[in-house]
């Protein structure tokens, strides 16, 4: 478990995830303008396109992993269900750590059904930007 992962889900449990905070607080431009980045950053990486998929990254997550091919790789290696997941479903948009949050429901390539995390970061130009992406338990064991 990478130190990030374990942050997250130090946060779920000491209930640093409010539902309907960052929801109830972004206009739905917002929210929809979230779901874009991601999507398209997934789209990204189904087609291997690192140079795109790592534009979507934070400032802080591109000083952290340098160039598209290493982000890539790390992507490829750690996180499977959002590199080439089967199913992808919008969940609410909740506060972890402050910032807001796009839950997603994924199934990802063996099947399996988890419960992605995505910190978003709005730049000064008003751009949302995904900075970070924590796996967890699925919410929908069922779907």
């Amino acid at each position: 478990m990478t130190f990030r992962r374990l942050l997250a889900l130090i946060a779920l449990l000491a209930g640093l995830v409010r539902p309907a905070m960052a929801q109830d607080a972004l206009p739905a431009a917002d929210r929809d303008a979230i779901r874009q980045t991601i999507e398209a950053q997934v789209e990204a990486f189904r087609r291997d396109d690192g140079d795109a998929a790592f534009g979507f990254a934070s400032p802080a997550i591109r000083e952290m992993f340098v160039t598209p091919e290493v982000f890539m790789d790390m992507v490829r290696r750690g996180y499977q269900p959002v590199y080439r997941p089967r199913g992808f479903d919008f969940r609410e948009i909740v506060a972890l750590d402050g910032k807001p949050t796009q839950k997603v429901h994924v199934i990802g390539p063996d099947g399996r059904a988890v419960t992605a995390f995505y910190p978003m970061v709005r730049l000064p130009d008003g751009a949302w930007r995904i900075d970070g992406c924590y796996l967890g338990a699925a919410d929908d064991p069922q779907a």
